[in-house]
């Protein structure tokens, strides 16, 4: 089988077992439980200093990519 074949093949059943297999509806319903559930615990803790160093990186390189737009 030809190399190139087998990669996109592979990729595709990759791509495949990622994609959600619930309904909207239930996905919307989980989401909304788990948010609740962490969102006292989210909201109550500080935001550590190694995430905010990420995201300050990924808006310096999101406004750097809108300006070569």
């Amino acid at each position: 089988m030809d190399q190139r074949v087998y990669e996109r093949e592979s990729r595709s059943e990759t791509e495949t077992a990622c994609q959600p297999t619930l309904p909207d509806d239930t996905r919307y319903r989980l989401g909304t439980a788990l948010r609740s559930i962490y969102e006292e615990i989210c909201d109550t803790q500080p935001i550590p200093d190694s995430q905010i160093d990420l995201l300050l990186r990924l808006r310096h390189k999101e406004r750097d990519r809108r300006r070569m737009d």
